[in-house]
């Protein structure tokens, strides 16, 4: 009797559990090849493509009974990434790799019949993992500049089963891979080409420097989608913690192209047709959604009534917590997304509800229509309603402005810098997520300035998360300020952008 053993890993969410794949062989069962432990249809599928890969490269499984444990038996396992940890337990079991050795690895990669080792998704989470239990990892060359982000642990980046194998013997040495950036977007869209809207453009600046969501209301060819398309222009780059943050979540998407990682922040936009699973993760492998894969950056829904309103109430609990939790018989598949919402919407279906010269025949049921097909609860969670009005030919005929995307990213970069001393402490990263006592020690207004939202809230009917979200509203105005008080102008200008909201 001869076992083997190699680990690998199973997802859930962007946890990676560690998995002991145990290759037994023993004598008799005339070729019989088995895989336990809780596998889907692609794991059951692998014996196949690793007994290709094996022929291909020369050998064959011996004519025993080979039996394939996935432990922990009682935990799913999901993927093609498993051929690649099967394939070194049988060499392990069958002598040809010592199994001392391979017993050190987390092995992660897709076998091809030619015994090519295609990619796979969630290399990087496996590599910390790795890391974690101090092993070395196995994976495929073209995820080997994502492994690299994992630190200072041994990784083999093998194109194929016989180059890995001939590493492993010392006959060939595959250099260890190299930790790449992405490259930037050479034309990234500048807000110099927005002509007029100053009052949309002040409020994007707001949302850039608080990270606040932001519900833009107007006709067609207003520049909604334009301005918020410009939104990633302003924001700062992201950090080493969080561009390995968003990276987790784009390796498990199989979203890094070539293994490189971006600091710039993800922008998503996603159809109105899109479904809950899409938006918010799930399916039958439980895949990260458009929330998630927006974390950190920028998520745009245009023609926001035109989404299903089950899938838009799906977005108000990962708005307030901050991940997207997806629940399942057997689990609770949790994945991070703290995203800034900006949506765009026109005033009713037709879109000129205000327009005298292209009046819409069916006003004011038509707006009343159109709008209540957002709920209560979802719009309170917006913190900037912005109405945007036409262009006119006279402002298109201007001159560009002078104030690019450079200098208002500025302003934005260095209120975030006062945000980011003021919570160093508390974990968080924007004023959006202040909240409870943080909120009220850092973004209580003076007596004027509480008068005046006293006032206001009893005149508008602000809810208590209306109230606070004004108050961090006000907040990141006083930081592109400078980062004095908040005063009466701030907490004015703050309740302009918080209008009663459409429909109600």
């Amino acid at each position: 009797m001869t076992v083997a053993h190699v680990y690998t890993v199973a997802f859930q969410g962007i946890e990676a559990r560690e998995v002991d794949v145990q290759v037994h062989i023993a004598d008799g069962g005339n070729g019989v090849f088995n895989i336990v432990g809780l596998g889907d249809k692609a794991v059951a599928e692998s014996k196949e493509r690793v007994r290709a890969a094996l022929y291909a490269i020369g050998l064959a499984l011996p004519y025993k009974r080979i039996t394939v444990n996935l432990a922990p038996a009682d935990l799913p396992k999901e993927g093609s990434h498993y051929d690649l940890p099967i394939a070194l337990g049988l060499l392990g079991a069958m002598g040809v790799l010592p199994a001392s050795e391979i017993a050190t690895y987390v092995a992660l990669g897709e076998l091809s019949l030619d015994a090519q080792i295609s990619a796979v998704a969630g290399v990087l989470p496996a590599a910390l993992a790795a890391s974690e239990q101090q092993r070395g990892l196995i994976c495929p060359a073209s995820c080997g500049p994502e492994a690299a982000w994992a630190g200072q642990i041994g990784i083999i980046a093998a194109p194929s089963l016989i180059a890995l194998i001939n590493h492993m013997k010392g006959v060939q040495v595959l250099n260890p891979p190299v930790a790449r950036l992405a490259e930037d977007a050479p034309n990234v869209p500048d807000l110099r080409d927005v002509k007029g809207q100053e009052t949309a453009k002040r409020a994007l600046e707001i949302v850039a420097a608080g990270g606040h969501n932001m519900l833009m209301i107007g006709p067609p060819g207003a520049g909604k989608s334009m301005l918020a398309q410009r939104l990633p222009g302003l924001l700062p780059p992201l950090d080493a913690r969080e561009a390995l943050e968003l990276s987790m979540v784009q390796s498990l998407a199989g979203d890094l192209a070539g293994g490189a990682i971006s600091r710039r922040r993800p922008f998503r936009n996603p159809h109105h047709s899109a479904s809950m699973a899409a938006l918010t993760g799930g399916g039958l492998r439980v895949k990260p959604g458009e929330v998630s894969l927006a974390h950190l950056g920028v998520l745009f829904l245009d023609e926001l009534p035109e989404f299903q309103r089950a899938v838009l109430d799906s977005l108000r609990q990962p708005m307030e917590s901050g991940e997207a939790v997806v629940a399942r018989a057997n689990a609770h598949v949790r994945y991070p997304a703290r995203f800034q919402l900006v949506a765009a919407m026109n005033p009713c279906r037709c879109g000129h509800l205000a327009d005298p010269g292209q009046a819409c025949g069916r006003a004011p049921k038509c707006a009343v229509d159109y709008q209540s097909r957002l709920s209560g609860p979802l719009l309170d969670r917006i913190d900037v309603h912005v109405e945007v009005s036409s262009v006119s030919a006279a402002d298109l005929a201007l001159p560009p402005p002078a104030e690019g995307s450079a200098d208002v990213a500025a302003r934005v970069a260095h209120a975030r810098d006062i945000q980011r001393e003021r919570f160093a402490e508390s974990g968080i990263r924007t004023n959006a997520e202040a909240e409870g006592e943080l909120l009220d020690k850092v973004a209580t207004p003076d007596p004027a300035g509480a008068r005046l939202l006293a006032e206001a809230a009893e005149a508008m009917r602000l809810t208590a998360r209306g109230y606070h979200r004004v108050l961090r509203v006000a907040r990141t105005i006083a930081d592109l300020g400078g980062g004095g008080p908040v005063g009466r102008s701030q907490i004015a200008e703050a309740l302009a952008y918080r209008p009663v909201a459409p429909g109600r």
